[in-house]
């Protein structure tokens, strides 16, 4: 298991000007953010043993995680 943080500009590189510009204008995707930030730190502060949690629930929180890091990606592809 990873010990560091999966902050948006690891996972979105090159797009963090865009992630801001939505961020700004779209409250909805203002809310993703916010969401994926707070699960992202309860999983670091998991992994890090700061505050422990079961393994069923930090396995809830990365697949919670991972479903909102697909929206967030679906929200920065521009539609073809």
């Amino acid at each position: 298991m990873s010990n560091t943080p999966h902050t948006l500009g690891e996972e979105f590189p090159g797009q963090m000007d865009k992630i801001h510009a939505l961020k700004i204008s779209d409250s909805n995707f203002a809310q993703l953010l916010a969401d994926y930030d707070g699960v992202n730190d309860e999983i670091h502060l998991a992994e890090t043993n700061v505050q422990p949690i079961s393994q069923d629930h930090e396995t809830a929180l990365r697949k919670r995680r991972l479903a909102i890091k697909d929206q967030i990606a679906q929200a920065l592809t521009p539609i073809a």
